[in-house]
């Protein structure tokens, strides 16, 4: 493993990190924790999650993470709900939230990775419990590697507490073999090895990011180097040179659009040698994705192109890329494209915490740009006549902590309904539609599925966020955050001046940019799709506010009664 700080990266040898797992674990044992104990962890990414994860899980104790973005009021929730005994904290910031979510809670210790600024008081540095775990292994040497060889394979391993778009988080029992099968289904299917190295930066909290960018990584024998933090990530990627890396669509989004901008900057001959270079590449992408070599013409033209053009764009993370994995939420089509013409292939799959996650995943061997894959080796997946995908496997959840309605309703005859519709084609991909909670229909009676329209309004640099409304009203409408940057210079461009950014949104000639997106992302919807009005707003959607949950999810809910007055008012009366 490798971490940074302050720029400076720190490698941890395999044999280093082993002891630090096993001294935690037998310090944690000394602290009394055992078999069915639940011990909480919060903490960014960094090496000493991963050391404090494996030491609960060698002492047959569960892990249960909690997102370092949580409030206080969160937190407390899942200590509460889980009866965390112990909780491991990384910064004083974070030691702070524990101490004021601690009342009312299980927990007996905590533990500090970094020194407490008041000198601890009754918290315990992690380098005072691996002292501990030392004396203890010289006086009962075995006591903790008896515990883990005695771990039922069906037993918890964790609870994860999912992220929540209505109402407070469930936690997601998931044993050992839920995971393990699930990184034996992933392996079968990627290959990774210890040649590979990985730069992490999804929160481990999440289990896409746990699973297919830890525990994966680790069983492959590859390189896991922690970024620092989300915004060092392209700093990071040229430092550390990745060979895989895993992301959420918003990053891949992200990337096109600082590679769009700069080539917008550059003089016209510049700009027609990129547009020529990524339709070859996108030719020479399609070829491959077909299984086919491309033809010779192609071929010297891909050459050329590669290296007036792409191999500059490949630098830009690092120039080893063997390629991306999506997942956490639907890739438009168009940004898979436009990674695969630029010789950085995107491999989008799909899953959930309650099945460890991986469900179904694109490979090299069969891939289909739009779709999510063809489920993984020892899964199953079926399509329920409302359109919901089901899901059976080894990987499918215990059930949800202390919910037996909510785990019976969820889990029906071994088969997992996971809430979202979609379709498989007649080769087995599978096709995401959106969220069957976030259907809405409008008042002609016809279903509107908002997430591929804001997929695509989001393609537009100009916007930056959008939630598409309209439930029981005449037709679909938007609520859109505008990309700041990107308006500000289009304005500035368009001789258009402001006192203000919500100035800016106010005036006619940026009204009529965005009219121009909605055009754009209408002339494809069918006619009950189309987005009839918009609303511009000045504050982007946070996790702070409440607005998007840790893993950057929209909560509707949330949204739409915050502003229940600006969509009224697109729709002309509160009855639209």
């Amino acid at each position: 493993m490798r971490e940074a700080r302050g720029g400076v990266w720190t490698d941890v040898s395999a044999r280093e990190l082993r002891a630090r797992v096993e001294d935690l674990a037998y310090g944690l044992g000394e602290l009394g924790v055992g078999p069915g104990d639940r011990v909480a962890l919060l903490s960014e990414n960094r090496v000493g999650w991963a050391v404090a994860d494996l030491a609960i899980l060698l002492n047959g104790a569960l892990t249960v993470p909690v997102y370092p973005s949580l409030g206080a009021d969160v937190a407390g929730h899942i200590l509460r709900d889980s009866r965390a005994r112990v909780c491991v904290v990384s910064t004083p910031e974070q030691l702070e939230k524990v101490r004021e979510a601690r009342p009312g809670t299980a927990l007996e210790r905590v533990i500090a990775m970094d020194r407490p600024p008041d000198g601890g008081g009754d918290v315990l540095h992690v380098d005072r419990v691996a002292e501990l775990g030392r004396a203890l292994r010289a006086r009962t040497p075995g006591l903790v590697e008896g515990r883990a060889a005695s771990v039922d394979p069906h037993a918890p391993a964790t609870i994860l507490y999912t992220s929540g778009t209505t109402g407070l988080p469930k936690g997601v029992l998931l044993t050992h073999e839920n995971i393990l099968s699930n990184i034996r289904s992933v392996l079968s299917v990627f290959e990774i090895g210890p040649g590979d190295v990985t730069l992490s930066f999804l929160p481990l909290c999440h289990i896409f990011e746990r699973t297919a960018g830890y525990y994966t990584m680790l069983q492959a024998g590859a390189v896991i180097s922690y970024a620092e933090s989300v915004e060092t990530v392209p700093r990071d990627l040229v430092q550390i040179r990745p060979t895989i890396v895993l992301g959420v669509p918003r990053f891949y989004e992200k990337t096109r659009d600082r590679v769009l901008e700069a080539v917008r900057d550059a003089p016209p001959a510049r700009r027609r040698l990129f547009a020529w270079a990524m339709r070859v590449g996108g030719a020479a992408a399609d070829a491959r994705i077909a299984g086919r070599r491309p033809g010779p013409l192609l071929a010297a033209r891909h050459v050329l192109a590669d290296r007036l053009v792409l191999a500059r764009l490949r630098a830009r993370t690092g120039g080893r890329i063997r390629f991306f994995v999506s997942g956490g939420a639907a890739l438009p089509p168009e940004i898979a494209r436009f990674f695969w013409a630029a010789g950085l292939p995107i491999l989008e799959g799909y899953g959930l915490s309650e099945t460890a996650p991986v469900i179904a995943a694109n490979t090299f061997r069969h891939v289909r740009i739009g779709s999510v894959g063809r489920p993984v080796p020892g899964v199953e997946v079926r399509i329920a006549a409302d359109g919901e995908i089901l899901c059976r496997g080894p990987n499918v959840m215990l059930g949800y902590h202390e919910l037996h309605e909510e785990t019976a309703a969820a889990v029906r005859d071994g088969w997992f309904h996971t809430g979202d519709v979609g379709h498989q084609d007649e080769d087995g991909f599978l096709f995401i539609t959106d969220r069957k909670k976030d259907l809405f229909k409008i008042t002609a009676g016809k279903y509107v599925a908002p997430q591929p329209i804001e997929g695509r309004l989001q393609l537009n640099r100009l916007v930056g966020q959008a939630v598409v409304v309209g439930s029981r009203r005449k037709h679909a409408a938007a609520l859109i955050v505008p990309e700041r940057a990107a308006l500000e210079r289009e304005a500035r461009e368009a001789g258009v001046h402001a006192d203000d950014f919500e100035s800016l949104l106010r005036d006619p000639r940026v009204l009529a940019l965005y009219e121009g997106v909605l055009r754009e992302v209408n002339a494809s919807l069918a006619a009950h799709e189309k987005v009839r009005r918009f609303a511009l707003l000045a504050e982007p959607f946070t996790i702070d506010s409440g607005e998007l949950t840790p893993t950057l999810k929209v909560k509707r809910s949330v949204v739409e009664a915050r502003y229940r007055s600006r969509i009224d008012a697109m729709y002309g009366d509160a009855g639209g």
